[in-house]
This record gives C-alpha cells, structure tokens and sequence, in this order.
C-alpha cells in the first residue's frame, strides 16, 4: 500500500516543532519511530500533508529520577524503558510492559510517547500508564500543561491532544514494592493483544484494561470490589461492569468479556503474590 503524497519536515527542537506545527495547522502530524501513523497512511486511513518528523529531538530522550515521581521523555524508545535500572527499580510493570511490545525492531524504533499520543485502546502502554496513574506533560503555543492519564484517552485513536500541541513526559509514580502483574492474551506471538489487563495493587488497587473499549479503560468494578474486601475471584466476576467491548474479527464482546475475567483474577493474584 502506498500513502498519499505529503511534505517531510525534519524538527531540530521542541520549538522548533512547535513552529512547525502552527504553520501548517491541522495538515501537519508528527512523527518519530512511525510504527502508528505510517501504517494508517499506508492504508489511506490517515493522510497529512505534512509529517514533522521529531526523531532527532534528542532532549525528549530521557529518564530521570524526580523524587515521588519518575520522569520518562517521549522520545525514549521502548528497549530504553524496558532496560532501564530506575524503571525496574521503581516502577517494575512500566518497564515489562515495554520489553513485551512488538519484536525486537519495533522496541529499538517505537517511542512510549508516540504509543500513548496515538491512544489506541489495543496498546498496552497506555492501560499501563492508566493503572499506575500516570500523568502527561504537553507543550504547545501557551506553555505546558500536565494530564492525568484517566483525562488524557477520550475516543478511539483520539487523545485531547491538540494539533498544534506534544506530548513530551511521561510521569510515573514510583511504585517501588507495590504487587502488580500485566496479563494479555493473543492468537499469536507480537499479535494485539484480544484482551490484555494492568493490575497495580499499592494500597488502593488499579487495574487497567486493553482492547475492552474504544479507549484504555479502568475496570472500576473490579476496583470497587477489592476496595470493599472482595477476593481476587470475587472481584474479577466484575472486570466487565459498565463497559461495553466491541466485537471484531478476533473476538465477540462475551468473549472479550471472558477474557477479562479470567485475566483480571490471574493479574490480582499476581500482584497480591508480589506485594
């Protein structure tokens, strides 16, 4: 498949992004390892007139140590998160999640920002993020602001992102000994995941789920149920509560909901073995 024809504009900096971003307004869509855009182009289902390509924006290539928190630049490839010593210290599930993404090329070229401004629901970073909740930093025309992972996701492949803004940090609290456990199911290896579960149990438990809407999804079920005593089993009968999963080719939404509730007790149960 061959994408429609379009201008390449290569950012030096974030401002100069920024810059490039406000002249071309809603034709221009950024870019870094384009494992998410790219193959919509192909397919004709997204189609810029301009890519400005953040690939070489070096200063969005990080990860540091804050304090409470653990500052991840978008930038940073996924193998860079997923071999990191402060992320397996601090926030262990951010850093399998990562190492689990793909094949080898895609974790040496894909960034933990483009897979969170893409907000597909099928990913997995975003669910991870959501269950650590994490928080995201954006940069556009009026300074930077900072949202929650539970605000950022609002429709398929829709952030509240605006054209003309980036997503340039990844802020992670630092779960150092809290249990959690990140469980998907697919039909092959490298495939989407049908359904895949993030559990973090630090205190009060969050548990996220992947590819069971049109959004990364908290299953507040399941949440409410361990806030009110419930066992793991107990509270997996209600992953599925108040949400509505699609059916597709891969599986009906009875199977999706199955499938998070027997994930949803295997996370529970492993996060409550490593706490």
């Amino acid at each position: 498949m061959i994408p429609a024809a379009f201008d390449y504009r290569r950012a030096s900096s974030v401002e100069d992004a920024l810059g490039l971003l406000s002249a071309f307004g809603e034709d221009a869509k950024l870019i870094a390892g384009g494992h998410s855009l790219l193959p919509l182009m192909k397919l004709r289902l997204a189609a810029p007139s301009v890519l400005v390509d953040l690939g070489r924006v070096r200063e969005l290539s990080y990860v540091r140590d804050r304090g409470e928190h653990i500052a991840v630049g978008a930038l940073t490839r996924h193998v860079d998160v997923s071999t990191n010593d402060i992320v397996q210290a601090e926030a262990p599930i951010l850093g399998h999640v990562a190492g689990q993404i793909g094949d080898p090329q895609v974790r040496h070229r894909g960034t933990i920002g483009g897979s969170i401004a893409h907000g597909d629901p099928a990913s997995d970073l975003p669910a991870a993020c959501l269950a650590l909740g994490a928080s995201f930093a954006v940069v556009g025309p009026s300074g930077e602001r900072v949202v929650a992972a539970d605000e950022f996701f609002v429709g398929f492949l829709q952030t509240v992102l605006a054209s003309d803004e980036i997503l340039t940090e990844i802020r992670v609290p630092k779960i150092a000994g809290a249990g959690w456990s990140f469980q998907k199911f697919t039909r092959r290896a490298q495939d989407w995941a049908i359904v895949g579960v993030a559990a973090v149990c630090n205190g009060a438990s969050r548990v996220a789920l992947v590819n069971m809407a049109d959004t990364p999804v908290r299953a507040h079920g399941a949440e409410a149920a361990l806030a009110s005593g419930a066992t793991p089993a107990e509270a997996a009968a209600h992953a599925s509560d108040g949400i509505d999963p699609p059916s597709d080719v891969r599986a009906t939404a009875e199977y999706r909901r199955h499938l998070a509730e027997v994930l949803v007790g295997r996370a529970l149960d492993e996060a409550g073995a490593r706490s």
